[in-house]
């Protein structure tokens, strides 16, 4: 199966975050964060939505950072998948 994202969505697949920290203390599934960076899966076209035109500026590829509670969680082939829309990311990381 194959998610296509419609109107200004994207469905992006978060990051693994470090599982120790920089002094080399090991955290425990429990206290980690949910990582804010993701890789961008798939982009909607874009185009008129709520009367407003919407260009695309994130591509297939691009890695991103996105708003901690943003988001519908999708798990799909048993790999989980968040679709957001576009103005719920922060930047692109370069």
């Amino acid at each position: 199966m194959k998610l296509k994202p419609l109107a200004d969505r994207v469905v992006i697949k978060s990051l693994e975050s470090e599982e120790t920290t920089k002094s080399g203390i090991v955290l425990p599934g429990s206290a980690k964060e949910k990582p804010q960076m993701a890789e961008v899966i798939a982009v909607g076209p874009g185009g008129m939505v709520d009367g407003k035109e919407i260009t695309m500026y994130v591509n297939k590829g691009d890695k991103v950072i996105y708003s901690k509670y943003a988001g519908t969680e999708v798990k799909l082939d048993g790999t989980e998948y968040i679709v957001v829309r576009q103005n719920d990311i922060l930047a692109v990381v370069e």
